[in-house]
């Protein structure tokens, strides 16, 4: 796992300097601790950081050719490299090292672009073609890996594996963005379509980027997305053994690694299937660890604790308390954008409590959006069904006016939260799930903006980019429709921006064997029936691994990796939160209406309303305006 940066002279070939990708290297420095190394030609620089973990005294980088045509730096790794090997040696390529670098550089020469479609792994990752005069960017298929770049007042395009690496080039202006800051408090990141600093721009997952020396800037080209369209004919007993098949072949391919290798263990099933397959194929025992909470309700050690009984794991065990929250600080400069996905913190901890003893550990990323594990995934299709049965009509007309009467009942669990539910209700299918996905809702949005922000946002609904990717998707049925835009927004935005940021933070590599393609290409083709049966989600998953887990692993209520956030704002973080109304920073932004902050908290304090989650992205909002701005 790596960190990677770049200067790309788009029109003419000027020089690089070398000191300037140093420059952008060492704020990442972290993604890269065994090593680093620059390389320039005419009009064109790369720099890299290295976390050595395969074929750790060769595959140095950037790495160039044996004829040095073409110069790679790279972030990732790509789990088939053996085999991809074996094949472009039959076509008579040969290799220096050992690695799956050198392979991506033979795949880049012989097939080009269509390269991509061959690598199973993660990456971002920079080539030069002397050749072909051009430079080609590209990013794995669900955006395991980041790459972030932005086109200069010098003609050149700069690119980074973190904002904080292009932050250093002198020619980025550092400004911001309004539409990003609407986008994060709607949905509590900044997507890959948007960034806090106005013209940066992050390569979105499955594109890539190909620049070609005075040819003008192109578009980015989509090479891969998910397929929910087709549908494979098969039984469930049937489903669920391909499905072990394929996880297992996932959990192995990515075992492989010259340095200590361990797992995250939460007891849910997900972490709990890795693991069960990782001792499966393992001759010695897996370390695994978790991260527990000082809240009873949301703690699960003692679910990962049978887990790693059952499995005879190598397994250590710490808690999370209300005084990690001096941590935000570190979170945030991480994170560089705001980022208010509080699991962060526990992240932050179960990488830091992993990297003691490994280098490399597995998680149990991706399976609630394949296999629609989410609650919100599971309640779209049930309502789905419902507005097949109600008029729409009678929707809009009678449960719209009732939603807006009904009792606000934060404390009650979801199904008694009537109002939500019929609020929903009265929405079209792909309205309302954009809204389920979200932190914060539209009209509460509206009442944070004084006017003059009002008016700077304009047009811009941070919600229209789900509108747009529901509408756009390969697929039967609003389900997949809500999957597919979940597998494209929420999960490289949110879950693999944070895995990536809190693992690279402690100089770990996260690998996700449930991402693997070719899992999630199955999970796509299986109908609605196998992915939510019964009222819950993630049914053909839970199936298969009945072999493997316990009743009460597979089938208990979902509790998600969850802060605390509710609870310590009304206790141990009371004072932080009320200083929130004193805010310079927001005060300063000229964005806000303070008083309404001030009222937000008083009644998250008071217990009227449950305003945690708000709260907290308020936090990391002043902690990254503060940051990147100085405001």
């Amino acid at each position: 796992m790596c960190g990677i940066a770049g200067i790309y002279h788009l029109e003419t070939a000027k020089p690089v300097d070398p000191a300037r990708l140093r420059a952008m290297l060492h704020p990442m420095a972290h993604r890269g601790p065994d090593g680093s190394g620059t390389w320039t030609a005419p009009g064109v620089g790369f720099g890299h950081l290295r976390l050595s973990i395969i074929d750790i005294a060769g595959s140095l980088q950037p790495m160039a050719s044996d004829d040095e045509i073409v110069t790679i730096t790279y972030n990732g790794e790509i789990y088939n490299f053996r085999e991809l090997r074996a094949e472009l040696e039959d076509r008579g390529h040969r290799f220096r090292t050992s690695g799956d670098t050198e392979v991506i550089l033979a795949a880049w020469r012989q097939w080009g672009v269509e390269c991509l479609s061959r690598l199973n792994g993660m990456f971002a990752f920079a080539i030069h073609d002397h050749a072909r005069g051009c430079l080609f960017l590209a990013r794995d298929r669900l955006g395991v890996k980041p790459l972030h770049h932005v086109r200069l007042s010098d003609g050149s395009i700069a690119f980074a594996s973190e904002l904080k690496g292009l932050l250093r080039h002198p020619l980025l202006r550092h400004e911001p963005n309004l539409a990003a800051v609407e986008d994060f408090l709607a949905l509590g990141y900044v997507p890959d379509d948007n960034c806090i600093v106005a013209g940066v721009e992050k390569l979105a997952a499955g594109h890539f980027l190909l620049l070609e020396r005075g040819k003008p800037f192109p578009a980015p080209q989509r090479w891969w997305a998910p397929d929910f369209s087709r549908r494979v004919r098969v039984g469930e007993a049937e489903a669920a053994e391909h499905l072990v098949h394929l996880m297992r072949a996932a959990v192995t391919d990515r075992m492989v690694a010259d340095v200590p290798l361990g797992a995250f263990l939460s007891g849910g099933v997900d972490s709990s299937a890795v693991v069960a397959l990782m001792a499966e194929a393992s001759a010695k025992a897996v370390k695994t660890c978790t991260i527990g909470f000082d809240q009873a309700a949301l703690d699960e050690t003692a679910y990962a604790q049978a887990i790693a009984e059952r499995f005879a794991t190598d397994h250590r065990t710490r808690t999370v308390a209300a005084a990690d929250f001096a941590l935000v600080d570190r979170i945030a400069d991480m994170f560089d954008e705001p980022f208010a996905d509080a699991s962060a913190l526990p992240t932050y901890r179960v990488c830091e409590l992993a990297r003691e003893q490994v280098t490399v550990a597995l998680s149990g990323d991706g399976a609630d959006e394949a296999f629609a594990g989410y609650r919100r995934l599971v309640f779209q299709h049930q309502e789905e069904r419902l507005r097949g049965l109600i008029p729409g009509v009678l929707r809009r007309g009678l449960l719209g006016p009732l939603s807006r009467v009904w009792p606000q009942m934060d404390w009650a669990p979801r199904p008694l939260r009537a109002r939500a539910t019929l609020a929903g209700l009265s929405k079209g299918g792909t309205e309302a799930y954009a809204e389920a996905v979200g932190v914060t809702g539209p009209a509460q949005r509206a009442r944070l903006y004084n006017d003059a922000a009002v008016h700077a946002l304009g047009d811009h609904i941070a919600e229209a980019r789900y509108w747009k990717a529901m509408s756009e998707a390969s697929a039967r049925e609003p389900l997949d429709r809500a999957q597919y835009a979940d597998l494209m927004i929420w999960l490289p935005g949110d879950i693999l921006t944070k895995t990536d940021r809190m693992s690279m933070a402690v100089s770990l590599e996260a690998r996700e064997p449930l991402l693997d393609y070719r899992l999630i290409e199955f999970a796509a083709s299986l109908p609605a029936s196998m992915r939510v049966k019964g009222g819950t989600g993630k049914a053909i998953l839970k199936q298969a691994m009945e072999r493997y887990l316990p009743h009460d692993i597979l089938y208990r209520p979902k509790m998600g990796f969850v802060t605390p956030v509710t609870q310590w704002f009304r206790g141990p973080l009371a004072a932080q939160a009320k200083a929130l109304a004193a805010s310079a920073t927001l005060a300063r932004s000229g964005w806000f209406d303070m008083a309404e902050i001030e009222r937000i908290v008083a009644a998250h304090q008071s217990g009227r309303r449950d305003h945690g989650r708000l709260i907290w992205q308020f936090f990391m909002l002043e902690k990254s305006l503060a940051r990147l701005f100085g405001i």
